[in-house]
């Protein structure tokens, strides 16, 4: 069974088909958030340390951790800013954390002061990508997350994709890579912009799980981006995702609506046993009250939705 392991200096959590799904929370990222970009560049962590702690009190299993909050140079810039924003969160919270760059300087700074076993996010199948990245994943014994697209660009076709991810994974094998240590992201595209999205992602993880064997993780909003309602078609597609194969991923863990399906999906997975979890967490649930008002969408921009992913994804081709 494939298992990625993944630690903090006290806590170590593994990603698997047998283990409750790792929920990776995506608020560490000023892609997006015009007013944490600001906090950030001026040295202002008031807001990190406040979406680490609530993050980590509703359920995330990891942190991602972004520090990309300019476009301009952002291999002279973000390396020291990333570096400051991992040792912030490390040091506040004992869950392992996600070293998320498009910017391999960065990514190797942040992995000489990063304490366990983090998660790097991410490379690509680009040979640039592979030739920057694979080694420090090496050299430093971490796993990594693998983005389903190449130098040309993010295809609309599964079978690309698959191709493109099996490709990472046997390059990363000619370093010396496992493959439990490759989280494959097939890249989720929005189910507004195209009508079988839903149906490309589950067929696609049922693909990577049973002939590459290797576990999966997604920016989980980006199926919702552009519809109204968006926490409900997120909640509803978690436990499809899951049922698929999928074994994390990256959303807002302070959404109750998407952490419950969470944890009803582990029901139903098998990965909470004998439901020990749901009956803990849920034993004194009072349902709303009927004809109660439903509560007020907020802005994918504030939210940390599918933009967020979006915007990283075109820094990917800028950054060295």
């Amino acid at each position: 069974m494939t298992r990625t392991i993944v630690a903090s200096a006290t806590r170590e959590i593994i990603i698997g088909f047998d283990q409750p799904f790792c929920v990776i929370g995506e608020r560490i990222n000023p892609t997006g958030r015009k007013k944490l970009a600001a906090e950030m560049i001026t040295g202002n962590f008031d807001t990190v340390i406040k979406d680490a702690l609530e993050q980590v009190a509703a359920g995330a299993t990891m942190l991602d951790v972004n520090a990309g909050v300019t476009a301009v140079d952002p291999n002279a810039t973000e390396p020291g800013l990333l570096v400051q924003t991992l040792e912030i969160v490390q040091n506040l919270v004992d869950v392992p954390l996600s070293i998320d760059s498009s910017v391999s300087a960065a990514i190797e700074a942040a992995l000489k002061v990063a304490k366990g076993r983090p998660l790097v996010n991410s490379v690509t199948g680009e040979e640039e990508k592979l030739e920057a990245i694979l080694p420090l994943i090496k050299k430093y014994n971490v796993p990594v997350v693998a983005i389903s697209n190449d130098e040309t660009g993010i295809s609309m076709d599964p079978d690309v994709r698959f191709a493109v991810a099996k490709k990472i994974v046997q390059r990363a094998a000619d370093f010396g890579i496992p493959a439990h240590d490759i989280v494959v992201d097939p890249l989720v595209m929005p189910i507004g912009a195209l009508g079988d999205a839903g149906r490309q992602v589950f067929a696609l993880l049922r693909r990577l799980r049973e002939e590459l064997k290797v576990n999966t993780t997604c920016g989980l909003s980006n199926i919702s981006f552009g519809l109204p309602h968006r926490h409900g078609i997120n909640a509803g597609f978690i436990p499809m995702v899951i049922g698929a194969g999928m074994t994390s991923a990256i959303m807002n863990p302070c959404r109750p609506q998407e952490m419950e399906a969470v944890h009803a999906a582990n029901v139903l997975n098998g990965t909470d046993a004998n439901c020990t979890y749901w009956i803990k967490k849920y034993r004194d649930h009072q349902p709303a009250a009927a004809g109660a008002a439903a509560p007020v969408s907020v802005p994918a921009d504030s939210a940390g939705g599918g933009r967020r992913r979006g915007g990283r994804e075109a820094r990917r081709g800028a950054a060295g």
